[in-house]
């Protein structure tokens, strides 16, 4: 039986994952490693509890710490198991340091690599993301392509594995758990209403380490706040630095900007169902919120999601609290026509499974 090695170890990977965990169980000998890039419950233990992903097989428990040592150290620990194990191919999902690292000791030490979600390009070579995508993409045997403009970028970059367009695996999660999304009563538990509040997220590096930049992003949820209520789960990485920063009061003074700690999956997607409308940093919450039929002001100037911002689905109001005022209110006055498919019809994990079987058998 075809060995296959999934390494996650954040938030953004575990969704993936869910994806094609089942079909992986069933069709491949799957070893699952958690790296420990996010450790919290809030960040890890209940993705796996709502998505019903077993126990990962293997724990590296590296933690939290500077982007050099999160790589350095999965890295190391990764090959140890990696040849011990001894893949027909280890997959790793979308763009976070354990996509990254997990993909280095891979070809490192000579085992072929599968990138799920694969191609997409900010062109901001500021991000971690765009960094991690590229050399990510670079290293690996087989690529899986959410859009036509991920496999587009590809191509044209001469990438030496083979390309397939798949569409994205967040589709396939969310058409799976929309039930459950549904029954959630998170709305009652923070007393709110049905179409009263912004949902937003922010936890991206350039818009949180530098001090000046995270008071302006405050600012913008602040300026939003004055208009319409603002519900914030504030990741760990957030909380951290507006705490260096003096900032954190900034994000409790207000009664209409609703902090929360971390949120599970399925309650999350139920505040994004009943909100106006999302305001996000998030690669990932961007194309969530389409697919769940709200529009997202984007907190940068640049998206991977190309597709969602020709669509008008995504605007790009950077940190700039006017612009992000004036975004929202051109969305409640004029929302953006429904355009469904452009992420996919929810057989993206069918499909990578089938092209890694059919690989593996060759």
């Amino acid at each position: 039986m075809t060995k296959v090695v999934s390494i996650v170890g954040a938030r953004p990977n575990f969704v993936k994952l869910a994806a094609v965990a089942e079909t992986f169980d069933r069709e491949f000998e799957h070893t699952v490693i958690h790296t420990g890039q996010h450790y919290d419950y809030e960040m890890s233990k209940v993705f796996f509890e709502q998505l019903r992903l077993r126990d990962p097989d293997i724990h590296l428990g590296v933690g939290s710490g500077s982007q050099g040592y999160q790589v350095g150290e999965i890295v190391k620990k990764a090959e140890e198991h990696l040849k011990s194990i001894n893949p027909d191919v280890v997959v790793v999902y979308g763009d976070t340091n354990s996509t990254l690292a997990g993909a280095l000791a891979a070809a490192k030490a000579g085992y072929p690599v599968a990138h799920v979600e694969a191609g997409l390009r900010s062109h901001d070579m500021k991000m971690q993301e765009e960094i991690n995508r590229r050399v990510v993409d670079h290293v690996s045997a087989l690529l899986f392509a959410p859009t036509p403009s991920a496999r587009d970028n590809l191509l044209k970059e001469n990438v030496p594995g083979k390309v397939f367009l798949t569409g994205d695996v967040h589709v396939d999660v969310l058409q799976k758990w929309i039930e459950s999304i549904q029954r959630s009563n998170i709305l009652g538990r923070l007393g709110l209403l049905e179409g009263e509040y912004v949902m937003a997220t922010i936890h991206r590096a350039e818009n949180v380490d530098d001090p000046a930049k995270l008071a302006e992003v405050i600012k913008c949820l602040k300026e939003l706040a004055a208009l319409t209520k603002v519900v914030f789960p504030i990741h760990p990485r957030t909380r951290s630095r507006a705490e260096e920063a003096g900032l954190e009061k900034e994000l409790y003074s207000n009664p209409n900007l609703v902090a929360t700690k971390p949120l599970g999956y399925v309650d999350f997607l139920r505040l994004v169902t009943g909100s106006k409308l999302v305001v996000t940093d998030s690669g990932g919450v961007q194309r969530e919120a389409y697919l769940l039929g709200k529009p997202a002001i984007v907190l940068r100037d640049r998206t991977e999601w190309i597709e969602l911002v020709q669509a008008e689905w995504v605007r790009l109001a950077d940190a700039n609290p006017a612009r992000l005022v004036q975004e929202y209110k051109k969305l409640l006055e004029k929302p953006p026509a429904p355009q469904p498919g452009l992420l996919g019809d929810g057989k993206a994990a069918e499909r990578i499974t089938k092209t890694i079987s059919e690989l593996m058998r060759r």
